[in-house]
């Protein structure tokens, strides 16, 4: 008897440990993990999470007026800065740790969003933030792709104009030797099929709900309702939210008694551009935008 216990307290000794989780055996580096929410919240209850929704693009598509209207529902908690954590690698490095750390204090019952929108057009992104969260719901805010063109190039024409440095006429970045000019990074982020297709390799198309940023801007009201339905949010956002500005030529909201407009960078009136060089723009964008379509299996009353 006393052999056979000896014998058993070897085994023990000798038997190496049992993992606590499973070990790559592949030699990949495993996805990053998630952290562990604070030890300690703030006094009132609130702490800080990781995004359950993110915004993800584009730019110039209305990704701002996207988020405000968001954050009319009591169940949202919204960033109020563009957080740059996927698609900058100084940013990234960081880890998870610090990403969390940009995030609003929320309580557990409420819903975090951050919106980036260089996110959609950076080929590194959609698979950082599946390791992430594979679960994770995307807001994608799209416009006319040669509306948002003409949005990208003046917010550029008037930042260089603020710092009085030098700044090309539209024609002049648009069309090159007679012809669409390819080097321009503005339209690289209007062709919404080749960047769409990226993140469709990572996430069903029922995780991306795509807001009509046209539609946006007429109405507003309709297409928050198709946000809150997406996100599986209580019905709160109504139309008494929304009053129209004459002034500034959009729409402006209303929470709670108090009334808030977006800055006056937004709404900017785009410089003319001559007709001819218009429909060199709608021709160029045809054929990406039925292939477009035809991926989401959705049409938009684009030109």
């Amino acid at each position: 008897m006393a052999a056979l216990l000896f014998g058993l307290l070897l085994f023990a000794i000798q038997s190496p440990p049992v993992p606590s989780r499973p070990v790559a055996d592949d030699g990949a580096t495993p996805p990053p993990t998630l952290p562990s929410p604070p030890s300690t919240g703030h006094p009132n209850g609130t702490l800080q999470q990781l995004p359950q929704i993110i915004i993800i693009g584009v730019r110039k598509g209305g990704t701002r007026a996207l988020i405000e209207m968001l954050s009319l529902h009591s169940a949202v908690a919204a960033a109020q800065n563009e957080v740059h954590f996927f698609d900058w690698e100084s940013h990234f490095q960081k880890g998870l740790s610090w990403y969390l750390s940009q995030m609003p204090y929320s309580f557990p019952d409420q819903l975090t969003v951050e919106k980036t929108p260089a996110y959609f057009t950076s080929s590194k992104v959609p698979k950082r933030i599946h390791q992430m969260n594979p679960d994770i719901k995307l807001l994608l805010i799209l416009r006319d792709p040669t509306e948002r063109v003409l949005s990208d190039y003046t917010q550029v024409f008037y930042n260089r104009l603020q710092k009085h440095k030098h700044y090309q006429p539209i024609e002049s970045v648009l069309v090159k030797d007679g012809k669409i000019n390819l080097e321009y990074k503005a339209l690289n982020r209007s062709m919404y099929y080749v960047h769409m297709q990226n993140w469709l390799k990572y996430f069903p198309q029922d995780s991306i709900h795509i807001v009509d940023g046209d539609e946006l801007i007429r109405d507003p009201f309709p297409e928050m309702k198709k946000v809150e339905r997406f996100l599986k949010l209580e019905p709160q956002i109504n139309a008494s939210n929304f009053y129209f500005n004459k002034t500034k030529g959009f729409y402006c909201l209303r929470d709670h008694g108090q009334e808030r407009c977006l800055h006056d960078s937004k709404g900017r009136a785009h410089p003319h551009v001559a007709p001819a060089i218009l429909q060199k723009l709608y021709q160029f964008f045809h054929e990406p935008n039925k292939k477009f379509f035809e991926l989401v299996g959705r049409t938009f009353n684009w030109k």
